[in-house]
């Protein structure tokens, strides 16, 4: 596998985070029993959405503590405030979790939100190209075009991040440093506006940026899915702390979060109503993207078995974590098993 050098800075930031407050995650549940607090950390994303749904739905009233939700803009912050003691829960991308997980913080995966949500979109041309020349196709185009191919995706150590790199170095073969290059770009709608404007190539990212883009004039769309890259990609996942986990409260967050999933399964035009208004992409646009091939939310820990292994010795081996974590470290399936 090709070694890709993830952000030193990144990384001492995370360790330091993780290191700061091991100890922490104690102070939320005040004891775990009724009537208590669930301190629930999301991010407005689409493989977020079954907090969405639990939140408009009034799921959350099913479970016996109020549920204190807290919108964060990326992972590395949540993994700061869960080194703090901020959090009882969060719903955010599987590396990140990873990292909380290697730092030895109490907390484990209860629940998958959605597997295979990523594409790696491209330009035209070089699909075209692709088609004669494969893997070379990325040589043709510097050659033609006078620059790398441009690709545009969440910063380093992200999920969207990771499988770009991924495909590139393990399914395509070539060296994601060498052969194209990659800029950082902090938020889905950023990597939209950079698509529309010419300003990157190709992206690896969720939805709605793939259905967002095809409905502008764009020579960007869909090259590859993430089924077809890595079967049983995993994406955003539901960490819960220890203490939680353990607990009646954790039990009835998965049978919410199940419903959850069901809700969005069999009702696209009110599931498309709520991401309207919890992610902002408007209920024509969001129909669109619940039915194409993206949308595959699940809470089953286990659909992302495969997947999850990868990400965990692909994060290893670019010192995203110490230690390749076992899907044992990573995953408790009791939860969900038993609810």
């Amino acid at each position: 596998m090709t070694k890709t050098p993830f952000s030193v800075t990144r990384r001492s930031y995370l360790a330091g985070a993780g290191a700061a407050a091991t100890a922490g995650l104690a102070g939320c549940l005040g004891g775990g029993g009724n009537g208590d607090e669930l301190t629930v950390a999301y991010m407005p994303i689409f493989p977020d959405l079954q907090y969405f749904v639990m939140e408009q739905e009034g799921y959350f009233s099913e479970i016996d503590a109020t549920i204190d939700g807290r919108e964060f803009t990326d992972g590395p912050a949540i993994i700061q405030a869960y080194g703090g003691g901020e959090l009882d829960i969060a719903m955010f991308g599987i590396v990140p979790a990873m990292i909380v997980i290697d730092r030895g913080l109490p907390a484990k995966v209860t629940a998958a939100n959605i597997e295979e949500p990523m594409g790696i979109m491209a330009h035209e041309d070089l699909q075209a190209m692709w088609d004669e020349h494969g893997s070379d196709a990325f040589g043709v185009w510097e050659e033609e075009t006078g620059q790398k191919f441009r690709f545009g995706t969440f910063p380093q150590g992200s999920v969207p991040d990771v499988l770009l790199r991924y495909w590139l170095s393990d399914v395509v073969g070539v060296d994601p440093e060498t052969a194209v290059d990659i800029t950082e770009i902090g938020g889905a709608n950023a990597v939209f506006q950079a698509i529309v404007n010419g300003e990157i190539d190709g992206t690896s990212i969720m939805e709605p940026v793939p259905t967002r883009v095809a409905d502008t004039d764009s020579p960007v769309s869909m090259f590859r899915t993430a089924a077809e890259i890595m079967p049983g990609q995993p994406a955003a996942v539901t960490l819960m702390s220890d203490e939680v986990r353990n607990s009646e409260l954790g039990t009835q967050f998965l049978e919410q979060h199940v419903r959850a999933t069901e809700f969005i399964e069999n009702n696209t035009d009110a599931t498309a109503d709520i991401v309207e208004e919890g992610i902002g992409m408007s209920s024509d646009l969001a129909t669109k993207a619940l039915q194409g091939p993206l949308s595959n939310f699940v809470t089953d820990p286990g659909e992302v078995e495969n997947g999850t292994e990868i990400f965990s010795s692909f994060a290893h081996e670019n010192g995203q974590i110490d230690k390749e974590l076992s899907l044992d470290q990573i995953f408790d399936y009791g939860v969900y098993e038993n609810r």
